[in-house]
């Protein structure tokens, strides 16, 4: 069967039944498979009609248009999936992003005027001697700020999270949950209750200033699998490392990296790190803008396929898959998928200072002034396949998009999201401080970078960057499939739904109006 024809055939089932059936839904596994492209679940579920993606396709509604609300970071797009929401509520825009409310973590008595860098990467790790985390997070790397009662303190993930999550909500219900996830600062799933999360586990995939897992596919494999051991326990009603738990969680899950990984290596294993490649040299990514996986990508898509088979063989042996919901999507997509397309000029505060005029240029002046900001209220510019800017004199947004704007050939830009325009999408700046002054939004295929590692990236507002897979999948369900388009943000509230709890429970879903994902209900 050709792929438009599968298409059409899975379509064709949304008409005869997409509802869950007479199941009574006890549990819900959420996967992130990031990276993971509606268009890559497609080519996988023709080529492999017995792999474990098709399987769930087989009884479960597959979206082929849902995408990340707003940014694609892995942060927003996790919240999206567990909040109900996107920046407007969550407040999160990357991983290592800016607070005008915050202060830098040497700044232990919060002295000075607010404002920071808001880190929270594998820098916060605590480590050993050797530059192996310890898994937890080091209070000392956190950002600081001023709690309720005027006191400097640390602000951890979980605490700078404006909004509740699925797992706070289910277990004020009740419920057990768990998660498992690529960094410590994943500590941001338990909300600002601190406590949403019974069992957190989050081996650290990439060891600040150590040894870096996704240097290679097989690496990034070997801690995926982690995980998949940590998921499989708890299916045994044990805790992540096998030792005695509260049973069956209600709500669990975790993340794959292995293919968001295989589709960004331009090579495979480069530094040599990873004692266990099987593909050094090898390029990843694309061969094609049609999609066609290389051979380590492929490997990525194969191995993260056989995790999800053994999670399903063995939800079948405890007899968990007919009260199971088992939800796959993704953090975020990747871009570009062309490999013809990639363009990675370098920095983007660079590339404006490199502009005949831009000494000159009060907005190219605070742009360079915010770039070079290491700590402290002064700015600062993250860029990826997308720039965020963070202004120290918010005055000068309009004449730097202005700037911009005028000089978009020269910066690869495709479109400048500032005042009016921003706050169409977004929280008003001025106001919101955690908002970027102004959002660049590359041409297709253009990488803020000067690296050689890596042939595609996220964060950014692109169509692959947002659009990604996304499978709801029970038993008592019927093939289906669905082109409206979706925001991950609907999982959550569908979440909670399929759980018998009002999806309302959710701040950002009350607030954003977040609606259910259509066609799994007969009400």
């Amino acid at each position: 069967m050709t792929l438009k024809a599968m298409t059409l055939a899975l379509l064709a089932g949304i008409m005869v039944c997409g509802s869950v059936q007479a199941a009574q839904i006890e549990h819900v596994l959420l996967i992130s498979v990031d990276g993971l492209h509606a268009l890559d679940v497609a080519r996988y579920v023709q080529d492999h009609p017995t792999s474990a993606l098709a399987e769930l396709a087989s009884h479960g509604t597959t979206y082929s248009n849902a995408s990340t609300p707003s940014l694609s970071d892995s942060f927003p797009g996790l919240l999206a999936l567990v909040t109900g929401g996107s920046p407007v509520t969550h407040e999160f825009y990357y991983d290592v992003s800016y607070s005008r409310s915050v202060y830098s973590p040497s700044n232990v008595d919060c002295s000075g005027k607010a404002g920071s860098m808001l880190v929270f990467d594998e820098s916060i790790d605590a480590y050993d001697a050797d530059h192996i985390s310890k898994n937890i997070i080091d209070p000392a790397a956190l950002p600081r700020f001023r709690d309720g009662s005027g006191k400097c303190v640390a602000l951890y993930p979980h605490s700078a999270l404006k909004t509740n999550t699925i797992f706070e909500v289910v277990r004020q219900n009740g419920g057990h949950t768990a998660w498992a996830d690529k960094h410590p600062a994943y500590d941001l799933v338990n909300g600002p209750s601190g406590n949403g999360v019974d069992d957190l586990y989050t081996p650290e995939i990439t060891n600040f200033n150590g040894i870096d897992a996704t240097a290679s596919v097989d690496c990034t494999v070997l801690n995926d699998q982690e995980k998949v051991k940590a998921i499989i326990n708890e299916i045994h009603g044990l805790r992540h490392d096998g030792t005695a738990g509260a049973g069956v969680p209600t709500v669990f899950g975790m993340d794959f990296q292995a293919v968001s990984v295989g589709q960004k290596l331009a090579s495979d294993n480069k530094d040599g790190s990873c004692a266990h490649s099987g593909h050094t040299g090898q390029p990843g990514g694309y061969a094609d803008g049609a999609g066609t996986p290389t051979d380590v990508l492929r490997y990525g898509l194969e191995q993260t396929d056989t995790a999800l088979a053994s999670m399903i063989s063995e939800l079948k042996q405890q007899k968990l898959y007919d009260s199971t919901l088992f939800i796959v999507s993704s953090k975020h997509g990747q871009s570009p998928i062309n490999p013809v397309k990639v363009n990675k000029p370098g920095h983007f505060a660079d590339l404006v200072a490199a502009l005949p005029d831009a000494g000159s240029n009060a907005g190219a002046q605070a742009l360079a002034s915010a770039a070079k900001c290491d700590s402290g209220p002064c700015g600062f510019v993250q860029d990826d396949d997308v720039a965020l800017i963070w202004l120290e004199d918010q005055s000068k947004s309009k004449v730097l998009a202005e700037y911009l704007n005028i000089n978009a050939k020269a910066l690869f830009i495709d479109q400048v999201l500032s005042g009016d325009n921003l706050q169409l999408t977004f929280n008003d700046p001025r106001i919101d401080g955690r908002t970027p002054d102004v959002i660049v939004r590359p041409t297709h295929g253009t990488i803020y970078t000067t690296s050689k590692t890596k042939n595609a990236e996220h964060g950014g507002l692109s169509f692959e960057d947002t659009n990604v897979a996304l499978i709801v999948s029970n038993p008592g369900m019927t093939a289906a499939a669905s082109k409206t388009p979706v925001a991950t943000s609907q999982v959550a509230p569908t979440i909670l739904k399929s759980l018998g709890i009002s999806p309302e429970a959710l701040m950002s879903v009350k607030i954003e109006h977040t609606p259910l994902l259509p066609g799994l209900s007969k009400d």
